[in-house]
């Protein structure tokens, strides 16, 4: 295969994972499933793949992508009424998103090389899964810690540092569960079948 060939061949896939990517943010029923009373994230899950499979770089224009998103979304189009309250903030919007495909594509690159790819991917999804989800609830509780952002969890200020632990107990551990399952089941034949990530 040329190089020319290859770099068309990435493209595509890249483009593909974007497009996978917007339409989960837009469509709550392709960026959410509801477990019982949790609503679980699943964005992350593509910001993974596309980094294991076709490395670091991709995974932070997901990422990134995913950041920016959620961004302008806080301003122009919110997903909920705390999103403008906390997601104008880049640092807490931003950031997370690409760290979770800068550290699941290095992460692989390193743990591919000690253990089986399924492993890997496992503890990727695990990592990258409470990355995003430990970022975010700490960038609220260091930069939004506020009474309108206290108001919209349900509790006061003095008691918003144990409401969003509650929130990483529940939503995360649930979110980092669903990432572990799902991260190598759609990974590894995606891995199999190409060869854009070959760095072992």
């Amino acid at each position: 295969m040329t190089s020319a060939s290859v770099r068309t061949k990435r493209l595509t896939a890249q483009t593909l994972l974007l497009t996978i990517l917007i339409l989960q943010d837009f469509i709550p029923a392709l960026g959410n499933i509801p477990i019982g009373p949790l609503s679980l994230t699943t964005l992350q899950i593509t910001v993974m793949i596309g980094a294991v499979v076709m490395g670091p770089n991709t995974g932070m224009l997901l990422g990134g992508t995913w950041g920016v998103i959620t961004w302008l979304r806080a301003f122009f189009y919110p997903s909920s009424p705390l999103a403008p309250l906390i997601f104008t903030n880049p640092i807490i919007a931003i950031v997370p998103r690409l760290l979770v495909g800068l550290v699941a594509g290095w992460l692989f690159i390193w743990l591919r090389k000690l253990m089986k790819d399924r492993w890997a991917l496992i503890i990727v999804g695990a990592i990258g899964a409470m990355t995003n989800t430990i970022l975010v609830l700490g960038g609220i509780y260091l930069f939004a810690h506020t009474p309108a952002v206290a108001k919209g969890y349900h509790t006061d200020v003095a008691h918003l540092g144990t409401v969003l632990g509650t929130v990483l107990a529940t939503n995360g551990l649930a979110e980092m569960v669903l990432s572990m399952i799902l991260v190598p089941a759609i990974a590894i034949p995606l891995l199999r079948y190409t060869h854009f990530n070959d760095r072992k």
